[in-house]
């Protein structure tokens, strides 16, 4: 049996504005009408030989997760829940050791959930050829056929082919480090070598064992986070205390580069780690001048241009080889050969404290949503919707007192000790200090208008009482 894994833990910086820390590329439909992650998922649906995935993620997106699988109709085996990032090392060590409960010993395929791969059946085809290997105890890595002299990942040199093996599978010869372009080229003039994908698959014995020869204090402490873990709902929350103890490393530099018995499988299934706005340039479909432009957009002389409008019209004239993406609260210009260095903006985002590089101005929480349409000082403006049957949490402020307008739907407010319904075009208030509890009851989404006022205004005013979601105040 094979148990797909899949890590879902990372915050695409570099394809800011749209994604952001609390909701990064991986939940974005970047490539067609699925996200990432949903794509990721569905390519090893059709994999016979797979169980359903397991899934490792950061506490804050463990609502996102359940709610774009259950969209395509898949159940994981589990949701595993990090409470602080530890690479990938440790996110593929809990799986490992979370596969193996009842003495199972599965075959682990460990898959970023932010990958593009075109040719789907190329992909399954060579999990199956690789599959003979990971049984016989081999640690496989797929390494990209390289198209170009590429600086921007590892790669791998491949030594001679396993003698039983097939299409190619090889033993790693070395990992070695992202190189300068004159470097890039000699490997790719060279041939043997293969960008390194992030893409593994082994028994979970054979990569526990190999991780408590060369890494055991993270193997232990692992196994405590684990073991000092609970179950809710459909999530594995792991031990915090234990889990931020982990030692930070990546599956490359704590195993893989050091492990006598890893393989490299050869791909060339159109691969891309989306990792910048000119990949996902380069893996979309483009016009005849060489643009790839979603939105609302008017492109006069533009060519080899990348433009996203997620909420106004974008007009682009004489232009060429640029990205422009327009969000609610942002826009980003830049040269297509620069756009690695987003993250610098990102950066510098997080230096000065604002919230551009943490949130869009449309946050998503496991009852629905909030938009922030207008602020100032000692007002805020939020457009809320509730799904049909959420409720927020029975909660209090200290600073600030709520205004809310029905616009849409029907509204259970309770109010201190009284429960009412609000209808369209109703409002009510909620005065400082005063608890109480927004309910949508109705089959349609609640959509409402929603006016704070008061001396301090930020989101961590909230006392949660009783919250249906397990999240404390």
């Amino acid at each position: 049996m094979i148990i797909p894994v899949i890590l879902s833990g990372g915050s695409g910086s570099r394809l800011w504005p749209l994604s952001r820390e609390t909701y990064p590329k991986q939940f974005l439909p970047l490539v067609n009408q699925h996200t990432l992650l949903q794509n990721t998922v569905l390519r090893i649906a059709g994999l016979s030989e797979a169980a359903a995935p397991l899934v490792v993620c950061n506490e804050e997106h463990r609502f996102m997760v359940a709610e774009q699988l259950r969209t395509i109709g898949i159940q994981p085996t589990a949701a595993i829940l990090e409470p602080v990032g530890r690479n990938t090392a440790p996110a593929v060590a809990v799986a490992a050791l979370y596969a193996q409960r009842e003495g199972a010993d599965p075959i682990l395929l460990i898959l970023p959930a932010d990958h593009v791969i075109t040719d789907v059946e190329g992909f399954r085809a060579a999990v199956r050829q690789a599959a003979p290997q990971a049984v016989a105890g081999r640690l496989i890595t797929f390494g990209i056929a390289p198209q170009a002299p590429e600086t921007g990942y590892g790669y791998i040199k491949a030594g001679p082919p396993l003698e039983d093996a097939e299409s190619g599978i090889g033993a790693v010869d070395c990992f070695v480090e992202k190189p300068d372009a004159v470097t890039a080229q000699r490997y790719l003039d060279a041939g043997g070598y293969y960008w390194n994908s992030g893409m593994f698959m082994f028994r979970a014995s054979a990569f526990l064992a190999e991780l408590e020869r060369l890494a055991p204090a993270m193997l232990a402490s692992c196994q405590q986070a684990l073991a000092t873990g609970r179950a809710d709902r459909d999530f594995l929350w792991l031990g915090r205390e234990a889990f931020a103890a982990c030692p930070k490393d990546s599956i490359d530099y704590a195993v893989m580069e050091k492990t006598a018995q890893a393989a490299v499988m050869p791909l060339a299934v159109g691969w891309s780690d989306v990792g910048s706005w000119a990949a996902l340039w380069e893996v979309g479909k483009r016009d005849d001048d060489g643009n790839l432009l979603r939105g609302d957009v008017i492109a006069v002389d533009t060519h080899n241009t990348y433009v996203d409008a997620s909420t106004r019209l974008v007009a682009t004239v004489g232009t060429d080889n640029l990205v422009v993406v327009e969000t609610a609260d942002a826009v980003l210009v830049a040269n297509k050969d620069r756009v690695q260095e987003v993250k610098a903006v990102v950066d510098q985002l997080k230096t000065s404290q604002r919230t551009e590089g943490r949130n869009h101005r449309k946050v998503y929480r496991p009852w629905g949503s909030y938009d922030l349409i207008d602020a100032d000082q000692r007002f805020q403006v939020k457009r809320i919707t509730v799904a049909p049957g959420a409720r927020l949490s029975s909660q209090m402020h200290h600073h600030r007192a709520e205004h809310w307008v029905v616009v849409r739907g029907a509204a259970r407010v309770t109010r201190g000790d009284e429960t009412f319904l609000l209808a369209e075009n109703q409002s009510t208030y909620i005065p400082v200090g005063v608890r109480h509890r927004l309910e949508n009851p109705g089959k349609i989404p609640l959509e409402m208008v929603e006016v704070q006022s008061g001396s301090y205004l930020s989101e961590d005013d909230i006392v949660r009482y009783d919250d249906a979601y397990g999240r404390e105040s």
